[in-house]
């Protein structure tokens, strides 16, 4: 199994910035794609940005412009870069990366985003 931790979440105001972190038990050559979802109470879980192997990425409309996905393959981690904050954005935000080989995914624990004045 691959673990996940991811860290750097908390309480920022609106139009503020966090980075996000997330490290992973295995190679980052091991995983198809590398991503972060996010949900909020109520709410269903959604992808927030994704990059795959071949650093090919993708962004929820959302926050296209705001965030920026990437990756320290020599650390196996993966960053999320959250600017221009909106209270919107508050959720418990999830680390995922799914196996090259087997399509298996793994999770982390979460981390929680709060963004208000």
């Amino acid at each position: 199994q691959v673990r996940l931790a991811e860290s750097g979440g908390g309480l920022v105001q609106p139009g503020g910035s966090l980075r996000l972190s997330c490290a992973a038990s295995r190679s980052v050559f091991n995983f198809n794609a590398m991503g972060w979802y996010r949900q909020a109470p109520g709410k269903e879980r959604e992808l927030v940005a994704r990059i795959t192997f071949s650093d090919n990425t993708n962004y929820a409309d959302s926050v296209k412009g705001r965030f920026t996905i990437s990756r320290d393959n020599a650390k196996n981690m993966v960053y999320l870069q959250m600017n221009s904050l909106k209270p919107e954005d508050t959720a418990v935000y999830y680390c995922n990366v799914q196996n090259r080989y087997t399509s298996a995914q793994s999770w982390g624990q979460g981390t929680q985003v709060t963004v208000s004045s």
